[in-house]
């Protein structure tokens, strides 16, 4: 099949020889993939038929910037486009064409560039020399810490300390995360290998047997992907971390994954429709519109409650994994929420708690709120970076189909006195004991209790 566009192979710049020009836009469009760009082969032949235009022979920067807007879709990019197109395009060394290359076996040329790590340089010029063009016979080396450097400090940075140019591109980082929560077993059951027979298929295959049950068909459980339920504060203590947590609930929500979504501060929001939404501005300014009590007090305890009686039959039926992201400063009821994330933990697949301020060095869990939640509480996690969100995202997708053991279900001592406990005492009998006596909550206790229970008249039931 035609396209209709005659393109010239062979036009070749000044200080190739006759060599073609084909080769080494391929072999360049090979390099910048290893380097992490996303270039196709529709981004070369669009390349190749712009050399008719902007020829290689001609302004070599007026190539680089054709080049440039025809294979570069992400800004974080450039800096690693123009790195590699200096490396790959320089002039030969000592005049050599690319014949001269081919001849001596030394094609240094099509050669991916080696990445080294970064050395401190105090002169103004490129690395590896003070001419970019004279490069010499070396294997050509590309500086990746300049292009990389800056998505890695972006991923450590606090999100309290972003620039609204950092927003933007963390906002691409997030969008690369894969959430993927598992599957659960349900109750319905479809056609595939399993113990129960497929009555109704093994009788609509008997007929092409004359009515013979030759080939029975069996049935096994469906497997449906776990639902994912967030739980935000948006209370004043976590203004600084608001939007950027809600750009972190929108990118979940615009990737597939079943989610349901709620706001609390003094009382609960579900905001699921509103991150329905594909631009994230948009979506984000509909939230806050639809939240009364935006950066105002905290009640964690009867943001839960409610959460409880109102919403926890809809959205947690199908086993969900529950992530509830505060930094714990409450000014209700300590017993309540207890209790509320008591009857919580025992209704979904996985409590996972995140806090903003466990990124910090000298945290420790001490407030109200942080105290009475923390024994029901299977992993308790950081939120203060994107790295922390990768690190979450990898954690969700290890989760197993069968309950985990807890990693955060230690009640803190009220006292302190515990933290200066050796670890070897656990190991006792004693020690063990001690700590259940420590960590029951009587505010826990069963509230069904029989009519007969301290009836005198029972034998046993009065004291």
């Amino acid at each position: 099949m035609t396209t209709g566009v005659s393109v010239n192979l062979h036009t070749a710049p000044a200080d190739a020889g006759d060599g073609t020009i084909l080769p080494n836009l391929l072999m360049f469009g090979e390099v910048l993939r290893r380097l992490g760009l996303d270039v196709g082969s529709a981004n070369m032949l669009d390349l190749v038929r712009a050399t008719e235009h902007v020829p290689i022979g001609g302004n070599r920067n007026d190539f680089r910037l054709a080049a440039r807007a025809l294979l570069v879709h992400r800004r974080s990019d450039l800096e690693i486009f123009d790195e590699a197109f200096q490396v790959f395009w320089r002039r030969p060394a000592h005049g050599r064409s690319m014949r001269d290359l081919r001849s001596m076996g030394e094609e240094r040329r099509y050669r991916t560039p080696r990445v080294m790590p970064h050395r401190e340089d105090t002169s103004d010029g490129p690395p590896g020399g003070d001419d970019p063009d004279d490069a010499g016979d070396r294997q050509p080396v590309v500086d990746l810490q300049r292009s990389f450097s800056a998505r890695e400090v972006l991923r450590q940075r606090d999100f309290a300390d972003y620039t609204a140019a950092e927003v933007s591109a963390a906002r691409v980082l997030m969008s690369e995360l894969q959430w993927d929560l598992g599957s659960r077993r349900t109750r319905r059951l479809t056609w595939g290998e399993g113990r129960d027979v497929d009555l109704r298929r093994t009788m609509r295959r008997s007929l092409s047997y004359g009515g013979e049950m030759l080939d029975i068909a069996h049935r096994r459980r469906k497997n449906k992907p776990r639902p994912l339920v967030l739980i935000c504060d948006v209370s004043g203590s976590m203004e600084r971390y608001t939007r950027m947590l809600l750009h972190f609930v929108h990118t979940v929500a615009v990737s597939g994954q079943q989610l349901e979504a709620f706001l609390f501060a003094t009382r609960l929001t579900r905001i699921t429709r509103h991150l329905e939404h594909r631009g994230v501005d948009r979506a984000v300014s509909e939230v806050a519109r639809a939240v009364p009590d935006w950066a105002g007090g905290t009640r964690i305890g009867e943001a839960v409650k409610s959460f409880n009686y109102r919403w926890a039959r809809r959205v947690l039926r199908g086993g969900a994994v529950v992530l509830v992201i505060s930094d714990g400063w409450d000014r209700g009821e300590p017993e309540l929420l207890s209790r509320e994330m008591a009857r919580l933990q025992r209704s979904c697949h996985r409590l996972i708690w995140l806090n903003p301020l466990l990124g910090s060095p000298g945290y420790e869990p001490l407030t109200r709120g942080m105290q009475a939640a923390l024994p029901y509480i299977d992993d308790f996690l950081p939120a203060h970076n994107l790295h922390s969100l990768q690190e979450l995202a990898g954690h969700l997708n290890r989760l197993t189909a069968r309950r985990a053991p807890p990693t955060a279900r230690r009640r803190p001592p009220a006292d302190g006195n515990e933290a200066n406990e050796p670890e070897g005492d656990a190991t006792h009998d004693g020690g063990v004991a001690a700590r259940s006596r420590r960590e029951l909550n009587p505010a826990l206790a069963p509230t069904f209790r029989h009519p007969l229970w301290g009836h005198p008249n029972i034998p046993g039931g009065g004291s």
